[in-house]
């Protein structure tokens, strides 16, 4: 009998036949390390197949992370897999480390804040920085998979830099894999692997430069 995969072990996300709002038999792999790149234009469905993906919108089709099914779990163990971090994040207590799980390995100077920030008041961060922090608290709850909606969007040159660095890097080093929306050509060639753009129903594979 062959043995049950380690929970942490790298793995691919793959959508069969997936169907959702117009998009209709999409088809697409993407490997442990790698990012893909989604594009398209604007409300052509590309925050909805991320929550299909995340078993947040009924679907067609199916999806995997490795032999783990979306149909096989509940929505919350797979949603605690494949992590999707929204464009608007949700915060619902009052201070940063609330949002955070317990006894979680946490580097927030990796993203230019101090330890203090995890004291600080929910109400009183800008928009890019809890776009900063959702990413933090993402990572923080050690998904398998990450489904990103424009991480980038709120955020200055230089520290959209920074974030596609520490994005990459840990893509790298855990065997992510990570669907990213993007509208930027640029970050598209900095960031990913391969490149699919919303073409009407369908995908269609275009360059990333």
């Amino acid at each position: 009998m062959k043995p049950a995969p380690r929970a942490d072990t790298p793995s691919a996300l793959r959508a069969q036949a997936l169907g959702v709002g117009a998009l209709s038999a999409i088809d697409f792999t993407i490997p442990p390390g790698h990012i893909l790149a989604l594009s398209g234009p604007s409300g052509s469905g590309k925050s909805r197949l991320l929550r299909a993906l995340a078993d947040l919108d009924p679907h067609d089709g199916s999806v995997a992370l490795g032999e783990l099914t979306q149909t096989g779990v509940t929505g919350h163990r797979w949603r605690q897999a494949v992590m999707m971090v929204p464009a608007d994040s949700q915060w619902w207590a009052d201070t940063v480390g609330e949002h955070f799980p317990d006894g979680a390995a946490i580097d927030p100077t990796a993203l230019g804040f101090g330890p203090e920030v995890m004291g600080w008041q929910v109400s009183r961060l800008s928009s890019g920085e809890k776009q900063r922090l959702a990413l933090l608290r993402a990572v923080a709850h050690q998904p398998r998979a990450l489904l990103l909606d424009e991480p980038t969007a709120n955020l200055d040159p230089d520290t959209t830099t920074r974030v596609e660095a520490w994005l990459t890097e840990l893509t790298r080093r855990h065997g992510w894999p990570v669907l990213w929306v993007a509208h930027d050509p640029a970050q598209i060639q900095r960031v990913a692997d391969a490149h699919l753009r919303i073409a009407g129903t369908q995908l269609e594979a275009v360059a990333c430069s």
